[in-house]
């Protein structure tokens, strides 16, 4: 099948669960079903995390989603690249031993860098063990003072390194937070009905998952995402087998699940002229792909990175592409939102971003003033 850049781009958008659609047309309707979709949803900022589900679930608040967590349907853990995702409770177990061995392989050299032996850290993950031993849920502070009381120092890196590792190794995971601090529990306590797959059928799903939330995209996209090697890559999407279809997007292969496909036999391509969107900055939109030129233009990168530290900018969305930036300043009545064009903005233009930013608003339960840069 051979789609243009803009039907693969508003096909991407369905996938992502940006697009038009809702439960009455199969698409997941509560924090599981969106988490399960994706297979893992970027969230090593907590607050960009909650808003990517809010902004697939309008019907949720900030609360809502919380009790989702606080109910297990998700949770966040290292699955992958040694960053933070929301996954399917149940499949943490899988996806750490598929995804989490080459974090692990250089864990060593990131310890031996900070002056740290492998038995501390060793040691580290048989306190923090014993600690959480019983069902105990402790804050990131508590663990700390757990892990100094055992002679073991959290100073500078090492504690987010030792906590890192506890959870790379499938131990620990973290519960949802208490105020603004990260909390820890014992993985194998929190979910003590995992889903086991074999290796074949972990690729398999993996590759089922990712393409079916973010598809068309490339087999590098997928590698990039999941951290596996090229060649774990393509077997995965073998694997995968008749789930998946390849499109040719102007001379370019890609990936897509066939029933995404296959709803087009008949049909139209599904519109997204007029669509606007306020996306967080650590969102599968941006997040998802190592090649991001059908939803940005390359010049506007570095204004959504700025300094490429691999911390990203909230964006505007219009008509699936990036065409400016917001930060957001909470105060007590109010979050005043900062939006900084990438291109010129007209009067009506301004007034349908601020439109689309009242979701966001509802979202954390207060009202939106826009300030434009």
């Amino acid at each position: 099948m051979k789609l243009t850049a803009s039907d693969a781009l508003a096909l991407r958008m369905s996938s992502l669960l940006l697009g038009a659609g809702g439960p009455a047309d199969g698409r997941p309707a509560d924090v599981a079903g969106v988490v399960t979709w994706f297979g893992a949803m970027q969230a090593q900022d907590l607050a960009s995390g909650l808003w990517s589900l809010g902004s697939r679930l309008p019907a949720f608040d900030v609360g809502d989603v919380t009790a989702a967590l606080e109910r297990r349907e998700a949770l966040r853990t290292w699955p992958m690249r040694g960053t933070v995702h929301l996954v399917p409770s149940r499949d943490a177990h899988w996806m750490l031993d598929l995804m989490g061995a080459r974090p692990l392989a250089g864990a060593a050299a990131r310890r031996a860098y900070l002056g740290m032996t492998d038995e501390t850290a060793e040691r580290a993950v048989e306190v923090l063990g014993e600690t959480l031993a019983g069902g105990r849920r402790l804050t990131r502070t508590q663990c700390l003072g757990a892990l100094a009381d055992a002679g073991i120092s959290g100073a500078g890196q090492f504690g987010y390194h030792l906590l890192w590792y506890a959870s790379q190794r499938g131990v620990t995971c973290l519960a949802p937070n208490v105020g603004t601090e990260q909390t820890f529990v014992l993985l194998d306590e929190w979910v003590p009905d995992p889903r086991r797959l074999d290796r074949d059928e972990s690729l398999a799903t993996i590759a089922e998952r990712y393409f079916r939330s973010h598809g068309p995209a490339t087999r590098a996209d997928f590698a990039g995402w999941t951290g596996l090697t090229a060649a774990e890559a393509r077997l995965a999407i073998t694997m995968a087998g008749d789930a998946l279809r390849v499109v040719d997007v102007e001379g370019r292969e890609m990936y897509a699940a066939r029933d995404l496909l296959d709803g087009l036999v008949g049909a139209a391509v599904p519109d997204i002229k007029g669509s606007r969107l306020a996306l967080p900055g650590f969102d599968e939109f941006m997040l998802g792909f190592k090649d991001r030129t059908l939803m940005l233009e390359a010049e506007h990168l570095k204004a959504i990175v700025p300094g490429g530290n691999g911390v990203f900018r909230s964006t505007i969305v219009r008509d699936g592409r990036v065409v400016a930036t917001w930060t957001r300043t909470g105060r007590a009545t109010k979050t005043l939102v900062d939006v900084h064009p990438l291109t010129p903005v007209s009067a009506a233009e301004r007034k349908r971003i601020e439109t689309a930013l009242r979701p966001y608003g509802r979202f954390i339960g207060q009202p939106i003033e826009t300030r434009w840069a």
